[in-house]
């Protein structure tokens, strides 16, 4: 390398980045220069300032609004944390070192769960665990190990040994590292931050640096702590007391195991013991919360001034134990319930699990629905043990295509290209790609809060809508090589139909974008997104989608029934006994039928409701708001507008809509004579299927809770015949229903089902 300025001019060899332009002199000017006249205005300034109340602003005319907006912060409690008022002090004095009676320590643990409840309800750690002293002690500075995570850091200062702060620090350890675990889970998985989650830790680390074992070791040494001091007479502890912060300790400890399950994915049984002590212990800290003596000076919102965040200070949030008790018990039940879902029998079984899971009222918390999320799709495996393939083929293997050729894994040893098994081989695994997505977008959606869930599927049933379409060019393909023959039975309307091949694949994708259609209707009605006079319409729509998959379920049933009639009559001449196949079928048969009734009943009901709606507004009895900047057409452009870029079922008119909605040419008496009818259809469909049993009910692991939603829409069945019965009545004695009567519709928490909204006729006084 040549030498450094060889060659160079010497001015540019001189030349530096670091050889700056020299610094400024920072001094204050010479006041006893020439030409400065000094006033000092220091007395009268003060004087002036003395008359402004704090927080007042004082500004002139080139006071722009951006200054005006920063300025607001200034001096203003509610937007200025540094804002310190009268008489108070800006750090928090509260001594971590001081003595605590244990039921000082009981009732500082006890506030520490409820701010920890408040957490997972989606309040940030600012309002909630980070206003304590005792937490803020601990966190910072960030300790590197076990042994400075300690209250007080000064090694001179004894304060550390008192046997209440132990036992204090230990739980808080417990509780800073379980929380740092359910951070972690909740930012790994999907969820939706500040709408159902605040993941915002404030440069805490949460104990990231500690490592767990030495956490537990210190929880076991406190219990081993407070049982030398249950034994020893010397001290004058009431052994309740003791007990008391033995069993909250013991609950830190199983919680942090909890939260450690699924690395269990793979062995169920272990996977729900923490959850199963939890239950059992949980009791017992109820029992003894009577014991606490509050201390409240260890909680402040000072401590946010700290914090790394530009949130203008909030208040500490207060949530009653009873409520937290509450909260954290649904904690614990709903994780032990997501184990079941590890119990794996079939796709569709899984899928009316986790939808019958994430439809209890109150929904489950947040972590607990990432948990399950971790479960479903951890390290692209489905329950730890599953393919996507696994999971895609068996679902084709209940719907659509029950022993077929298509599925067969024999067709990927093939390596022949012009072997039609290859053909068939390689067009699958194109179609699997294809559908791996939207299908686990199905599982993951459900995974959401209730109005997300509503929202992502007004996408993904679009996704959907491409699908089928690729799925058709693939069943093509694939009918050519394998030399498919059209169904020989005429079960099916040829004006709807144009050829009776299967297109097993597209029918698949069909039928989950019909069923997410009407979840969208459905959860518009759960979600309170339609007004009392939309509801006549929109229960027509749903009637309509209900009425499109019963059709194409008909047809899927027909090529069904027809292969199995082939296969056991083949099976017949061989003599040989029912095999796989037929088990498929069979399966494949119980399927169809269950989504026969399913959808038989959605159509009635649907039907039903839209036409009682109806007679209601004919009568006066739900009467629309007024609405000065809109009209029916342009709502119904709103409430369609999920729908609008799908191209099949193709969606009615304005115009069809409102005749189907409206049934001018029909009377009042026809349309209760009719509404009753379907009712009955409804109610009749509804009762069969509260008769099937779990396996029939493609149920397993969630039958009690499926029966309870088929019971809840029968009882809505039964509640819509009374309100038609009474109608009726009214108008046989030629009486003015809206005299007689007004109508309440009731809010999806006080029906029977959240989908079924049956109006109450009240009697008028």
């Amino acid at each position: 390398m040549a030498d450094f300025g060889i060659g160079v001019p010497d001015e540019l060899a001189r030349l530096s980045l670091g050889n700056g332009a020299e610094q400024p002199d920072s001094r204050a000017p010479d006041m006893n220069s020439a030409g400065i006249v000094a006033v000092d205005i220091t007395d009268r300034f003060s004087l002036a300032v003395r008359t402004l109340e704090p927080g007042e602003l004082i500004k002139d005319e080139f006071f722009t609004l951006f200054e005006s907006v920063g300025a607001l912060e200034i001096m203003d409690p509610k937007m200025d944390s540094g804002c310190i008022q009268p008489g108070d002090e800006f750090e928090e004095l509260y001594d971590v070192g001081q003595p605590l009676l244990p039921e000082e320590v009981l009732g500082i643990i006890d506030q520490l769960i409820c701010h920890e409840m408040s957490w997972h309800l989606g309040y940030p750690l600012s309002q909630t665990l980070f206003t304590s002293v005792y937490v803020e002690a601990l966190s910072m500075p960030n300790p590197v190990g076990i042994e400075q995570a300690i209250f007080v850091r000064d090694p001179k200062d004894k304060s550390n040994d008192q046997p209440m702060l132990q036992v204090l620090r230990a739980y808080c350890l417990g509780l800073l590292k379980a929380c740092g675990y359910v951070n972690e889970r909740v930012r790994a998985e999907h969820s939706y931050e500040e709408e159902d989650f605040v993941t915002n830790t404030y440069n805490r680390t949460l104990l990231a640096n500690v490592s767990t074992d030495s956490i537990r070791t210190a929880i076991t040494e406190a219990k081993g702590l407070l049982q030398r001091l249950r034994s020893d007479a010397g001290h004058s502890y009431r052994a309740e007391v003791i007990d008391a912060l033995e069993v909250r300790l013991e609950l830190r400890d199983i919680f942090l195991q909890a939260t450690e399950c699924p690395q269990y994915i793979k062995e169920p049984n272990l996977a729900q013991i923490p959850w199963q002590q939890g239950i059992s212990l949980l009791p017992a800290l109820k029992s003894t919360h009577h014991l606490c003596k509050p201390v409240d000076d260890s909680f402040s919102a000072k401590l946010q001034r700290k914090l790394a965040s530009t949130i203008p200070p909030r208040p500490i949030v207060q949530l009653g134990f009873d409520d937290a008790f509450g909260n954290l018990i649904r904690l614990f039940q709903d994780g032990l319930e997501i184990i079941g879902v590890l119990h794996y029998t079939d796709t569709q079984c899984l899928q009316t699990c986790v939808s019958a899971f994430q439809s209890k009222k109150p929904q489950p918390l947040v972590y607990v629905r990432t948990l399950l999320q971790t479960f479903l799709f951890d390290a692209m495996e489905v329950l730890g043990s599953m393919s996507i393939r696994q999971l895609i083929d068996d679902d084709l293997s209940i719907i659509t295509l029950p022993a077929s050729p298509l599925l067969d894994r024999l067709n990927d040893e093939i390596e022949v290209v012009h072997d039609p098994r290859f053909i068939v081989s390689q067009q699958m695994e194109f179609f699997r790609q294809r559908a791996a997505q939207p299908f686990l977008d199905i599982l993951r959606t459900l995974c959401q809060n209730r109005c997300r869930v509503r929202r992502t599927l007004c996408h993904t049933v679009r996704a959907w809508d491409n699908l089928q379409v690729d799925a058709e060019e693939v069943d093509q393909v694939v009918q050519a090589q394998i030399k498919e023959s059209p169904l020989s039975h005429m079960f099916l309307n040829a004006s709807q139909y144009a050829d009776s091949l299967p297109l097993s694949l597209s029918s698949w994708a069909y039928f989950y974008k019909l069923r997410q259609m009407e979840w969208i209707i459905q959860l518009g009605f759960e979600l309170e997104v339609y007004q009392g006079d939309e509801l006549a319409g929109m229960y027509w729509y749903l009637n309509y989608l209900a009425k499109c998959r019963l059709r194409h379920l008909e047809r899927i049933k027909s090529f069904t029934v027809s292969k199995t009639e082939e296969i056991r009559a083949l099976q017949a001449r061989e003599g040989g006994h029912a095999g796989p196949q037929i088990r498929q079928l069979e399966r494949s048969l119980s399927f169809i039928r269950l989504s026969l009734l399913d959808a038989a009943a959605t159509w009635e009901l649907s039907d039903a409701l839209s036409c009682l709606y109806t007679v209601l507004a004919r009568l006066g009895l739900v009467k629309p708001p007024g609405r000065p900047y809109s009209n029916d057409e342009l709502r119904y452009e709103l409430r369609m507008k999920p729908f609008a870029s799908i191209g099949l079922p193709e969606l009615p008119s304005f115009e069809d809509f409102t005749a189907g909605t409206k049934q001018q040419g029909t009377s009042t008496d026809d349309i209760l004579e009719y509404c009753d009818r379907s009712l009955m259809g409804a109610k009749r469909a509804f009762e069969t299927m509260t008769r099937l049993p779990p396996t029939e009910s493609f149920s397993v692991g969630s039958h009690e809770r499926w029966l309870d939603t088929a019971k809840n829409a029968l009882k809505s069945c039964i509640a819509a015949g009374l309100a038609v019965k009474t109608i009726q009545a009214t108008l046989r004695k030629r009486e003015k229903v809206d005299m007689k009567f007004k109508v309440e519709i009731p809010t999806p928490d006080k029906a029977y089902h959240d989908w079924w909204l049956v109006p109450k006729l009240i009697t008028l006084p």
